[in-house]
């Protein structure tokens, strides 16, 4: 339950952060946070990351859905009892949902955190996909880990007569 607790949070804090951007800033509009090193500037992506597939809301829809599903086969199916696999599935899912809930109501995606050191303008949902999947490549490094542990241990048992 916590788990969809933490990806409810998610989409919240995203989607009031892109209404306060829309209600409150043209777009456009760049407010300096930390002088050369962050901004919240208004933005529109109506693409994927970096604007690609732009205009291609029916692909992000179909996609989306089936992520979402995934998400919730996984979660049900492989991820009781192991906390990090669950929490970089929520993660993605709030992201994905944050993202979804934008294309549909504005078919369009509001971004506006921006740091001068990266050449691109994301929101909160952008931010919880990219925690997500580093915590699910974390999650597969560990079990890969894991499984050439308990290998190795069967083979070094075999080799000692144990």
């Amino acid at each position: 339950m916590i788990y969809y607790v933490i990806a409810l949070f998610i989409i919240i804090i995203d989607q009031i952060t892109k209404i306060l951007v829309v209600r409150n800033m043209e777009l456009g509009e760049s407010v300096r946070v930390v002088d050369g090193l962050f901004y919240i500037t208004s933005h529109r992506n109506t693409g994927a990351a970096w604007g690609m597939l732009e205009g291609q809301m029916w692909l992000f829809y179909i996609v989306t859905l089936v992520v979402i599903a995934g998400i919730l086969y996984y979660f049900h199916r492989h991820a009781k009892g192991n906390a990090l696999f669950s929490l970089s599935l929520m993660t993605i899912l709030g992201g994905a949902v944050g993202n979804f809930i934008d294309r549909v109501l504005r078919q369009e995606v509001v971004d506006f955190i921006q740091f001068t050191f990266f050449n691109f303008i994301f929101n909160i949902a952008d931010a919880a996909l990219t925690v997500g999947v580093i915590l699910l490549l974390v999650q597969m490094i560990l079990e890969e880990v894991q499984e050439k542990r308990k290998k190795n241990g069967k083979h070094s048992s075999l080799n000692t007569g144990k």
